[in-house]
């Protein structure tokens, strides 16, 4: 099986990779059966002479290869005709800006597995960026925090060669010794969150400790679903059932904005269920939060103050919770937000290296030899043409 890496085309560019140097050199000497070869690009994290060094052949013609492998989606003019292709196509939602996408995979004869949809017989997802989209957020916040105070400044991660150097810039970082910051969600974003709330030496606390008493020293707690949100007939019952009847249930949060400084938003927001706080709730006179780090950037959603993604050139704006307008970080009534949509493209190789190792574990044993979970088939939107069974609901989508 030959294997093709591919440039990104997608603008804005996007350095990151699937595999580094490091990992297509481990591949070659793993799985003979690879062919592996990669596509120059000047605007990779990783240079061309890197892969090189590595003894990874460079090709610009893919044509000859049975898999291609990138990051984003793939402009449909570079789209070659019956090959299988991995990338985030960002179509399983029927967004409708890769409505065209869509349609070029089925009239190419092209395999989309999408990253994405690659998942355990458990139904985890087995391969994302979300770990790093954690790491930044959490530092993005913290910026945001001395930016809004002036009482320190922090190197933006973006400038930074790599986490080594991000994380010496978290040495700089002074907070109040009354500071308590609130994380919702358990999955990879909330653990890359809690991997920099750590290293600045935050204690966790429960969230019931969080709520309810003062502390000497920074503190930080992790609100699952139940902790911020309860059934409306206030009975308490378990996660799934929160999942399965989110309409059942309305927002709790309050009691952690009434006490929090800062929220970092690492939570999956599922369709149906509560905003964590609307905009008439962040002018209560309890509302305390003065930061706001929304990892999951959904706009005009769950979390009021995220009325427009910020960027990784300029990722902090203010909210005035007053007004509902964007206004100065440093007026009384303006919640500072931080939300970049696009955080792992701040560290690309720390975060491409992490992307690839999942791939590496998850993905090629199951691609290249025995895959009885069918983690490639479940993964694959269409082939032959045609949308698989589990796409199907894609159908009026795909070809209308």
């Amino acid at each position: 099986m030959k294997i093709g890496i591919i440039r990104e085309g997608k603008n804005p560019p996007d350095k990151r990779v699937p595999f580094t140097p490091a990992q297509c050199e481990e591949i070659m000497g793993s799985y003979p059966e690879i062919e592996l070869v990669v596509q120059p690009s000047k605007i990779r994290c990783f240079s061309d002479d890197e892969y090189k060094e590595k003894g990874v052949p460079m090709q610009s013609d893919l044509s000859d290869c049975d898999v291609l492998m990138g990051v984003k989606e793939v402009p449909i003019r570079n789209l070659m005709n019956d090959k299988t292709y991995f990338f985030f196509s960002h179509t399983i939602k029927q967004q409708p800006y890769n409505k065209d996408l869509i349609k070029a995979l089925l009239d190419k004869n092209i395999r989309m597995v999408d990253y994405e949809t690659l998942t355990a017989a458990t139904n985890q997802r087995l391969v994302g960026f979300g770990r790093y989209a954690g790491i930044v957020g959490a530092y993005n916040g913290f910026l945001a925090w001395g930016m809004k105070y002036d009482t320190f400044s922090l190197y933006p991660a973006h400038e930074c060669e790599d986490r080594v150097e991000l994380e010496e810039e978290l040495k700089r970082i002074q907070l109040p010794s009354n500071f308590k910051l609130v994380l919702t969600g358990k999955g990879r974003v909330s653990q890359g969150s809690v991997e920099i709330i750590e290293l600045l030496g935050l204690k966790k606390v429960s969230p019931e400790d969080f709520i309810t008493k003062t502390f000497e020293a920074p503190v930080y707690t992790i609100a699952d679903c139940l902790d911020y949100n309860k059934r409306k007939d206030g009975q308490i019952l378990n996660n799934s059932d929160f999942y399965t009847n989110p309409e059942d249930y309305i927002t709790d949060f309050p009691k952690f904005s009434a006490v929090a400084d800062m929220f970092i938003a690492g939570h999956f927001y599922g369709s149906g269920s509560p905003y964590i706080f609307t905009r008439e709730e962040a002018k209560h006179p309890d509302f305390k939060l003065k930061v706001v780090a929304d990892i999951s950037c959904d706009i005009d959603g769950p979390v009021a103050s995220t009325i427009r993604p910020s960027t990784i050139t300029d990722p902090i704006y203010g909210y005035n919770r007053m007004t509902e307008k964007e206004d100065t970080i440093k007026n009384e009534d303006v919640i500072t937000v931080m939300a970049v949509d696009n955080l792992p493209c701040e560290l690309p190789k720390d975060a491409s290296a992490d992307f690839g190792d999942m791939l590496m574990e998850h993905v090629l044993p199951a691609l290249l030899r025995e895959d009885p979970d069918t983690i490639i088939g479940r993964a694959s939107i269409c082939e032959n043409k045609k949308l698989t069974e589990k796409y199907d609901y894609l159908s009026e989508y795909a070809y209308n």
